[in-house]
């Protein structure tokens, strides 16, 4: 059987993405109970929930590692690979550093077409390779449930990690990439969503954070993450908690895809969004029109960066793509507010 007679990608599975990741209200419960080992060279480890972690090993050197891995967000195979590398080398760069190496992680039903695998192998590979990454190997599972990703290392000089714990009172919140792919694939996958608006999200989800973090790196950066699968109030969230502050989102400043705030208003919601709602809800204050598409699980997303007025100033400059949605204030009643 062809690739193009098989059954659709994300009709084989629960939910696509991000979307697939398990509940941070699970993760908030179950990681703050793991034991800590004492290193001091450990630059950024799991407890602040960033994108990746940063282990020192000399001086002027620090290594980089994440992982990443989801089910299909779309249907074309080689699509899907390439997202799935896009996503998981854009931890690195949410990080200040550079990809090196990656390894494939697979999931994959031994009766599984092989043309497809070969697809998706081939759209992972030449985004990595885009991303001026080598692949080194991989590992691979017999699972009825399609998932595929990387396991990413990248380098960085410790001095010049960035994190999501460092956003100061005055900074100006930019985004670098829309609002919207989530309810997209999630249109997708019930079969509402126009081919347009597919499109539209694809190229997002295939476009590289490495020109974004090009264009930061000579800039002063506070605080920095990318947004996934906790959605855009669940990424701040977490920046606000690591930073001690509060940051203020303006809900009329955010950037839509075609055809997302559509497939809310239809209920185009997965799974994802309850949780994220759930867990960060009680941290926000105010509420706007938008609120679901904020919650709403993002693949691929954009970099969240609080930075000083003259770095937005000098970062619209360079990468138009970047834009304002908000600022950074002192901590108030709660940790996130929106407008």
């Amino acid at each position: 059987m062809s690739a193009h007679s098989s059954p659709k990608l994300t009709g084989q599975v629960k939910a696509g993405g991000c979307a697939s990741k398990l509940s941070p209200k699970i993760l908030d419960q179950v990681l703050p109970r793991i034991p800590r080992v004492a290193d001091g060279n450990i630059l950024v480890g799991f407890d602040t929930a960033d994108d990746a972690g940063v282990y020192r090993v000399s001086p002027d050197l620090a290594i980089v590692q994440t992982v990443d891995f989801f089910t299909p967000v779309v249907d074309d195979p080689y699509t899907f690979g390439a997202i799935a590398a896009a996503n998981a080398l854009s931890d690195v760069y949410a990080m200040g550093g550079r990809p090196l190496t990656a390894l494939s992680i697979l999931a994959w039903p031994a009766s599984g077409d092989l043309d497809t695998l070969e697809q998706i192998l081939k759209g992972g590979a030449e985004k990595i390779h885009e991303g001026g990454c080598v692949i080194l190997g991989g590992h691979s599972v017999n699972d009825p449930e399609i998932k595929f990703g990387y396991a990413i290392t990248g380098t960085v000089h410790p001095d010049r990690v960035k994190t999501n714990t460092g956003a100061l009172p005055g900074d100006v919140l930019m985004f670098t990439k829309k609002i919207g792919t989530g309810v997209i694939s999630t249109a997708l996958k019930r079969g509402i969503a126009k081919d347009e608006h597919v499109n539209g999200a694809i190229a997002q989800m295939l476009t590289l954070n490495r020109a974004a973090a090009e264009a930061i790196e000579s800039l002063e950066v506070h605080g920095l993450t990318d947004v996934t699968g906790f959605g855009l109030f669940g990424h701040a969230r977490e920046m606000a908690i690591g930073s001690k502050i509060t940051i203020e989102i303006d809900s009329s400043l955010v950037r839509f895809l075609d055809g997302a705030i559509e497939y809310a208003q239809a209920g185009a919601f997965s799974g994802g969004l309850g949780n994220n709602r759930e867990f960060v809800a009680s941290c926000l204050e105010g509420s706007s029109p938008f609120d679901d598409l904020f919650y709403d699980p993002q693949t691929s997303g954009g970099l969240l960066i609080a930075m000083p007025e003259k770095d937005a100033l000098a970062l619209e400059r360079k990468f138009p793509a970047a834009y304002r949605i908000g600022r950074v204030l002192e901590r108030q009643t709660k940790p996130l507010r929106v407008l």
